[in-house]
Order: C-alpha cells, then structure tokens, then sequence
C-alpha cells in the first residue's frame, strides 16, 4: 500500500510538471509574437 502511494504522488508530480512546462512554453510564444508585433510597429 506504501508502494502504491508513493507511485501515485510521483506519477502526479510528473503530470503537474509536465503541464507547467506546456503553459511555461505557451507564455514564451506569446511574448515572442507581441514583441515581434511591436518591432514591426515601430519600423
């Protein structure tokens, strides 16, 4: 049963990381794009 716990919290650390990475990754593009949109602005 100690097993199982552990194996379940580490299976939901590796979820909860993963999907902090996507939304991290997201958050990246989208200041890229808005940064590339004021350059082009100011050309």
């Amino acid at each position: 049963m100690k097993t199982f716990g552990l194996l379940a919290t580490a299976a939901i650390l590796t979820l909860s990381v993963s999907a902090c990475s996507n939304t991290f990754h997201g958050v990246g593009q989208d200041i890229e794009k808005a940064g590339a949109k004021i350059q082009d602005a100011t050309k």
